[in-house]
């Protein structure tokens, strides 16, 4: 049976050199973020922006919803792939860094196509429903507590054939070491199993960055 290669850094590296050029706001935004610390680890890796991007363009999507911005990164990857008369509809309860977010996205020139609300998700959720919005992709990247609320949403709430991309679903790796009993690593293992048990959806697990799983809504 084949197996799958190993990524070391230095395929990691081929590989980036093999792919397109970030556009130079997303390269800002990394920058920026190299300055925060410990909480950059919330940012996607650059090889998932490309896959945003690319993933936005390939289903012509129009309409995408995001759960979780940041400052911006996943975002801009996603606009940058949408028409110019596309809609990303971007949620976040930081209003500092979402501040920070959207000077990029008016410097990327994408300020036009990104709408971005500040509360607690689950509340804009609701409204959300209430006017029966439905979208091409959703993409969910916020706190691990409430993903499978966000993922019952998501499906209620994306077009038919329509995509849901959820991150950090390989969680380091440790979602796969049995031993490893932590909070937040049960949590993604529930969450998991609970998505390949769901039977409106299809999906597969692609083991970029952190690990995405993209369904498609049956």
């Amino acid at each position: 049976m084949g197996k799958d290669l190993e990524i070391s850094y230095k395929i990691q590296n081929y590989i980036q050199e093999l792919s397109k050029s970030l556009h130079p706001v997303q390269a800002e935004i990394i920058s920026y973020n190299e300055s925060l610390g410990e909480v950059k680890k919330m940012q996607i890796a650059i090889s998932q922006c490309h896959f945003l991007e690319f993933i936005t363009k390939v289903v012509k999507a129009k309409k995408i919803l995001e759960i979780g911005t940041f400052t911006g990164l996943s975002t801009l990857s996603m606009s940058l792939g949408l028409p110019e008369d596309g809609l990303l509809i971007a949620l976040d309860k930081n209003n500092e860094t979402n501040i920070k977010a959207k000077n990029f996205f008016k410097k990327a020139n994408q300020n036009k196509k990104i709408k971005t609300i500040i509360k607690p998700a689950l509340e804009t959720l609701k409204e959300l429903k209430n006017d029966n919005l439905d979208f091409d992709i959703i993409f969910i990247d916020a706190d691990k507590e409430n993903y499978k609320n966000y993922y019952d949403n998501a499906v209620l709430m994306v077009k038919k054939a329509g995509l849901i991309i959820i991150d950090n679903v390989l969680w380091h790796g440790e979602v796969a070491e049995e031993s490893n009993k932590e909070k937040l690593t049960e949590i993604m293992r529930d969450f998991n199993i609970y998505v390949k048990n769901d039977t409106r959806t299809e999906k597969i697990t692609i083991p970029i960055g952190d690990g995405f799983t993209v369904c498609r809504k049956l």
